[in-house]
């Protein structure tokens, strides 16, 4: 497949964006695509293999590179080192894109960018890199950390956490899980139109669609373009949301009349999900902080066309006392480190530190303290993340149920990525006695 410069620039231009920028991956690619929207299917396939695949396994194409390389990848400029990861990328991974294409257009886009002095040096690594691929010697297991940390692109630090926390064969197969092409997974409402009907919608629109093997209003679609031009997505006949994610509404359970805060609820899934299964009755209030985060809801619940859900800006560590003692059930899927879903956010792996994790905890622990005066007596309170860190999940439910004893933990569950379908998720439910 032949590809064009300016292809490849924009792939450089995202790149940067996420690791030097400090953009979210999901975010950039999606502005990116959506300003590109006349690009070719092909393109922006490529556009978005590049983008994850580099990502996914920046620091294994550190590593290759460091190898054939007299400047250590830590000292090359951002440009130069990023147009060398997401060479290397193309040319361990990416079979359809002959080594020849690969590095001579690394070398014209270091040019075009104003390296035209840096060419040969461009070119020599990666044609060695190209030549030697098959003779890469990677770190042997005596070192576990460094041997895993290498092979699957995590950092050794989070590494050690899981292995800590769930052993080395359980932190294997959640590393291998993370670097497998995923599907996008959507939720549809039965009410609104029949899996067999929507199935054959998506296939006339050119997607592969699988059932899934548990929940029955959950599709797995891949082969897609750009989501926004499907008529089935405009429509609103499915919401884009993780099987495990879909998990927190099956837990709640709403009986019909049910009033359901949700505190924390972009791009609002679940807050979408309770609405329809109150099936027009009751209310849903689906609470975020920032206007853009308001706005993802409201444009999602538009497309749902539900009416029992309201959108509401507020701060969930702020307390509301137009709610105290007001809600059947609130929903606290909280912020955290994410790194459940690094399968679909692989930046997230190299953006979050433990500094962050702790001051993430206190923040989880400030805003369940504020949402359990929401709760009624006999009411719910779902605490959920998509994270797969004991500290801010088991270790936060058994604080919250320690300080506030009114609470009784009914039931928790820990979902681990190649263990388990779906992402690594934690679910806890509280009944309020």
């Amino acid at each position: 497949m032949a590809q064009s410069t300016n292809t490849r620039e924009l792939i450089l231009d995202i790149l940067i964006q996420i690791t030097r920028g400090g953009e979210y991956s999901h975010i950039a690619l999606k502005n990116a695509l959506d300003q590109y929207q006349y690009l070719e299917k092909q393109e922006r396939a490529f556009i978005a293999r590049v983008v994850n695949g580099t990502l996914e396994r920046m620091i294994e194409l550190d590593y290759i590179i460091d190898q054939f390389s007299k400047v250590k990848v830590s000292k090359m400029k951002p440009v130069i080192r990023t147009i060398l990861r997401s060479a290397v990328y193309q040319l361990k991974y990416m079979d359809s894109v002959p080594a020849s294409a690969a590095c001579n257009e690394a070398v014209k886009l270091a040019a075009k960018r104003g390296f035209g002095s840096l060419r040969g040096f461009v070119n020599g690594v990666l044609r060695n890199i190209s030549r030697n691929l098959s003779d890469i010697s990677y770190p042997s297991e005596e070192d576990m950390l460094y041997s895993f940390s290498v092979r699957y692109s995590v950092p050794e630090w989070i590494l050690g956490q899981w292995l800590a926390e769930y052993g080395k064969e359980t932190v294997r197969a959640m590393a291998e899980e993370f670097l497998k092409e995923k599907p996008v997974t959507v939720r549809f409402h039965p009410d609104r139109i029949s899996k067999e009907e929507l199935m054959r919608k998506l296939k006339e629109e050119g997607v592969s669609v699988k059932e899934d093997a548990e929940l029955p209003y959950a599709l797995h679609l891949s082969g897609l373009d750009y989501l926004m031009k499907l008529e089935s997505f405009q429509k609103g006949y499915f919401q884009v949301q993780d099987v495990s994610s879909m998990q927190v509404a099956q837990w709640a359970a709403p009986e019909e009349g049910s009033y359901i805060i949700d505190v924390c609820a972009a791009p609002g899934g679940k807050a979408i999900h309770l609405a329809e299964m109150l099936r027009r009755t009751g209310h849903v209030e689906a609470r975020d902080l920032t206007e853009y985060k308001i706005g993802m809801i409201r444009e999602n619940i538009l497309r749902s066309g539900m009416t029992n859900i309201e959108v509401v800006q507020m701060d969930a560590r702020l307390r509301d006392e137009a709610s105290v003692g007001k809600a059947d059930i609130v929903i606290a899927d909280l912020p955290c480190s994410g790194l459940g879903v690094l399968g679909r956010k692989p930046d997230l792996k190299y953006k979050m530190t433990q500094d962050t994790q702790r001051e993430l905890v206190k923040l989880q622990r400030e805003i369940l303290s504020v949402s359990a005066e929401y709760v009624k007596q006999g009411g719910k309170l779902i605490y959920s993340t998509c994270t797969i860190h004991k500290e801010e999940n088991e270790d936060n439910a058994a604080w919250f149920a320690r300080q506030f004893p009114e609470f009784h933990l009914q039931r928790e569950r820990q979902t681990l990525p190649g263990r388990d379908s779906g992402d690594g998720f934690y679910i806890a439910m509280f009944l309020r006695m």
